[in-house]
């Protein structure tokens, strides 16, 4: 069958509205707890649209619930523009037609809802919406009522409002009349509400305050604090250490950033509190702070933030992108202004939360030099921060291996050299980077293996005595690719020292992986190892401790290996590192030999 006699034509989409409130509950809105959110927001933009014109008009919203009310039902009444009967059927007939809200004014940035939209989370929570409302632009009062299945009906109101104004009515569906309880109802009202701009009531108690704390007028910048450290406290459940005061001008963005008392999970993202034209967004907003300010919790209320459709996340753009600049060198600013005013309260701040202070000065010189200058490190002298350490110390070097500094820095500070450790998250980043700061001091990296040109060499004489030693010393421990050296240096209470170079780290890895690799790679792996053939992990003996010399003057070839292996097992466990099995075999071959040595078998056990 061709498509020749076919006649075009062109129809409207119908709209399954039973389907919309089920995408809307499903999919749009985390909770039917919104409905009340969504009908106090309609309500506040009728207001600001009736004031635009009227700068003198009331400006309430009042809510009514089933125990107000006696009949059943919940009402909410607002003293806003209103609607005439045009309006009705444009606004709450047709949903996403946007003609007639730019008529109306609601599509201008001072409003946040969709007065359509809005309203049909109503459906939420009840099968039928019934909207009265007279315009402040004249003509009688309007009934519209609305059901789920997307029947409507538009009359003239059985009673005329007193004054302007809309009143929405909805009646409970039986398993949602929770959501209409007075106690729920009151709470939901201020959660959402607490800071909008008009007078907001439940019955006979009232929501709204004075606005926003942080916007507040006070006597005393001391009285400011105390009342921001109570709405912190209430809010949040913690007294602040310190209140940062946030303003990004270009989002109409105000607000205040608590800093925490106690240490926080770098790895868990902060959220925050947003407010937008005094309605509350959400209370766990996580993109409004770059994540290194995680030590911080913020309230904010936004005029020019976008939201997501459901009005519960900020919607990601340019703008938000610039808050997010702006707030974290505001949070930056504090930081470096308390180094100036307070170090004690930055010396308390940095205790808590210095994982955040070192993330932001891995790519900040500000936030760098406070990190060099204030941030205590651990080093082979204690801890103390980058800049005092590299006074008493010019040839200072850093390891990035918390276990090698473990094992290595008595040793190092005891051949002069200091050591850094800065294997903890950031730290290698940061101390690699202090030759960008003025007048930079540069901390170099440590190679285990020159600190073998640091030990003391003995006398030839002794060395010349100990010449037999030593090549039984080799044999025992080339079979576990190691060499044997002879030094003398301190801390004496140290019989070994297990150390291997970067150079044979790299090798080591490279004959792993050419032991786990096809042949093709093992070969072409192979060819790598000769250059790096010469440098193999050395055992330095210590001739300075007491063990260690009786050792050399053993002379049996069987045990002196038996000693070495010991010593050899002694030094990899001593310093963490990893055992291979021939490692744990050569440990436990040395310890039952010596126990085998110190007490052999009586003569009749050999009979």
């Amino acid at each position: 069958m061709g498509w020749e006699g076919w006649a075009v034509t062109e129809r409207a989409f119908q709209v399954d509205l039973r389907g919309v409130v089920d995408l809307l509950s499903r999919h749009l809105y985390s909770s039917p707890r919104v409905y009340l959110r969504e009908l106090l927001q309609n309500g506040v933009d009728a207001v600001t649209a009736r004031r635009a014109g009227e700068p003198d008009a009331p400006a309430r919203v009042h809510v009514e619930t089933p125990e107000h009310t006696g009949d059943g039902t919940l009402r909410v009444h607002d003293t806003g523009v209103g609607l005439t009967e045009a309006q009705v059927h444009e606004l709450l007939a047709t949903i996403g037609r946007s003609g007639k809200r730019d008529e109306l004014g609601y599509a201008r940035h001072e409003f946040l809802g969709q007065f359509g939209i809005g309203l049909l989370s109503g459906f939420l929570v009840a099968d039928e919406i019934e909207v009265t409302t007279r315009s402040a632009q004249g003509g009688p009062t309007v009934r519209w009522v609305g059901h789920a299945d997307g029947r409507y009906r538009v009359e003239p109101a059985a009673r005329e409002r007193d004054e302007v104004g809309t009143t929405v009515v909805l009646r409970p569906r039986r398993d949602a009349e929770e959501w209409f309880a007075t106690d729920t109802v009151v709470e939901l009202a201020r959660h959402y509400g607490a800071l909008l701009p008009v007078e907001l009531r439940v019955g006979d108690t009232p929501v709204t305050g004075d606005g926003p704390p942080w916007s507040r007028a006070y006597p005393t910048p001391a009285l400011r604090r105390a009342a921001l450290n109570d709405y912190c406290r209430s809010l949040f459940g913690f007294l602040p250490l310190d209140v940062i005061d946030l303003d990004v001008p270009e989002a109409g963005l105000r607000g205040v950033a608590f800093v925490l008392p106690h240490a926080a999970n770098p790895t868990v993202r902060a959220t925050h509190r947003v407010y937008l034209k005094r309605m509350l967004l959400a209370d766990n907003v996580a993109d409004l702070l770059p994540e290194w300010a995680f030590f911080v919790r913020c309230v904010v209320d936004a005029g020019e933030l976008r939201p997501t459709a459901s009005r519960e996340a900020l919607y990601e753009d340019d703008l938000l992108g610039h808050v997010r600049e702006t707030l974290g060198g505001q949070v930056r600013d504090w930081l470096v202004a308390l180094a100036e005013s307070d170090p004690e309260a930055l010396r308390r701040f940095l205790r808590l939360h210095h994982v955040g202070v070192k993330a932001l000065a891995v790519h900040d010189d500000a936030m760098l030099d406070l990190v060099y200058r204030w941030l205590e490190f651990e080093t082979s002298s204690g801890a103390m921060t980058l800049a005092e350490f590299a006074r008493r110390h010019p040839d200072a070097r850093y390891t990035p291996d918390v276990d090698e500094f473990r094992r290595l820095s008595a040793v190092a500070a005891a051949q002069g050299i200091g050591l850094v450790n800065a294997g903890y998250v950031y730290d290698a980043e940061i101390v690699a980077r202090l030759a960008d700061l003025d007048g930079g001091v540069k901390l170099l990296p440590l190679d285990p293996g020159e600190l073998t040109t640091r030990f003391g060499i003995l006398e030839s004489g002794v060395e010349l005595r100990l010449r037999d030693f030593l090549r039984a010393a080799e044999r025992a421990l080339d079979p576990l690719g190691c060499t044997v050296v002879l030094r003398d240096y301190a801390p004496a209470s140290l019989p070994a020292l297990y150390l291997t170079s970067r150079a044979a780290e790299h090798r080591a890895e490279l004959a792993e992986s050419r032991a786990q690799a096809d042949p093709l790679w093992a070969d072409v792996l192979g060819a790598l190892e000769p250059a790096l053939a010469a440098d193999r992990p050395r055992l330095v003996l210590n001739h300075a401790n007491p063990l260690t010399r009786r050792i050399t003057t053993l002379t049996d070839p069987e045990l002196i290996g038996l000693a070495v292996q010991a010593l050899y097992g002694q030094a990899l466990l001593h310093g963490r590192h990893p055992l291979r099995p021939a490692d744990a075999a050569a440990l436990n071959r040395s310890f039952l030999g010596l126990l085998d040595w110190a007490a052999p078998a009586e003569p009749e056990e050999h009979a």
